[in-house]
């Protein structure tokens, strides 16, 4: 048989190193998405690995009857037809665990900057401080604290967890909503060690539209937020969404930024990747990250020694 894989979106240095000790060849040259199916077969690659650039569609499970495993890079699998997949009898991988942490951190990334008008200070300065600063002190006075505030979490998985760590961390109640967590305990590390824990009970979804300061959503498709659910929400929302594209609507999104019902979104995901939609790259009340959530050194060398672990398992 051959041991043979195409990381077609990457992976990490330790993670190919684990598959080449392990006795894999892996080919990390990209091959076009409409040129797949042909590299597969010619090459006779028995697992193919992918991050959200590269599809993995019926077409190309069909045409590829020599596919033992796929894997994805990360956690979301929307871009791999996954049930069509395991009905032909392929193992379809995933990596839920490796990104939370930097998912997590990004988020509060982009909730400082809109706290704070990083994001337009950032513009703004070098045009104009040296000839308007304080007027430009003016305009940014009116920023607020993280501390005390509520952050509404839609979808309490791994990630979402992380946020919740990091939100109590600094002083923020949280409320969380996910119809699949009863209850979910979160571990505060403090200098090192796990000594403080806090009980968190998911609420309905209502509930944490109407009560919170803040509210990030990391769920894995479809839409959630549209007309309806801003009007739910309370005036001056900051949303984020590093989960994925069009779960929030975006041309609602944009009315409710210029009606003031959400005063800032934070989108590292966008409906029309890799082409975002000009209105949302250009708003003034919108800070942008480029669908890099899981880009970190660490997550990513987790994700590649996640995957070599799983691939391993599978073909061995």
């Amino acid at each position: 048989m051959s041991k043979k894989i195409l990381a077609n979106d990457g992976i990490d240095a330790v993670g190919k190193e684990m598959l080449e000790m392990a006795g894999f060849t892996v080919i990390t040259e990209k091959v076009a998405q409409e040129n797949l199916a042909k590299a597969i077969n010619d090459n006779a690659y028995i697992a193919l690995t992918v991050r959200s650039a590269t599809k993995v569609r019926k077409d190309i499970i069909d045409a590829c009857p020599g596919l033992k495993v796929i894997g994805r890079g990360g956690v979301g699998m929307d871009n791999i037809d996954v049930d069509y997949a395991r009905d032909k009898g392929l193992q379809v991988i995933n990596t839920p665990a490796a990104s939370s942490n930097s998912v997590a951190e990004l988020v509060f990334a982009h909730l400082f900057n809109a706290a704070r008008f990083l994001y337009d200070s950032n513009r703004q300065m070098p045009v104009s401080g040296a000839e308007k600063f304080d007027d430009l002190k003016k305009k940014y006075a009116k920023g607020t604290e993280l501390r005390g505030k509520t952050i509404g979490i839609v979808g309490f998985g791994r990630i979402g967890q992380y946020v919740a760590k990091m939100a109590l961390g600094l002083g923020m109640k949280v409320l969380a909503y996910d119809p699949f967590v009863k209850e979910a305990i979160i571990e505060l590390e403090i200098a090192g060690t796990s000594n403080v824990k806090v009980t968190i009970t998911p609420v309905d979804l209502n509930t944490l539209y109407q009560n919170s300061d803040f509210i990030t959503l990391h769920v894995p498709g479809g839409k959630l937020i549209g007309k309806n659910e801003f009007e739910l929400m309370k005036n001056g929302v900051v949303l984020v969404n590093a989960a994925r594209g069009g779960v929030i609507s975006e041309q609602e999104l944009i009315e409710a930024l210029d009606n003031g019902k959400v005063a800032h979104a934070c989108l590292d995901v966008f409906e029309n990747e890799p082409k975002p939609a000009d209105f949302i790259l250009k708003h003034p009340k919108i800070s942008l990250t480029p669908h890099i959530g899981a880009a970190t050194n660490e997550a990513q060398e987790r994700i590649g020694v996640e995957l070599a672990e799983k691939i391993i398992a599978a073909l061995q």
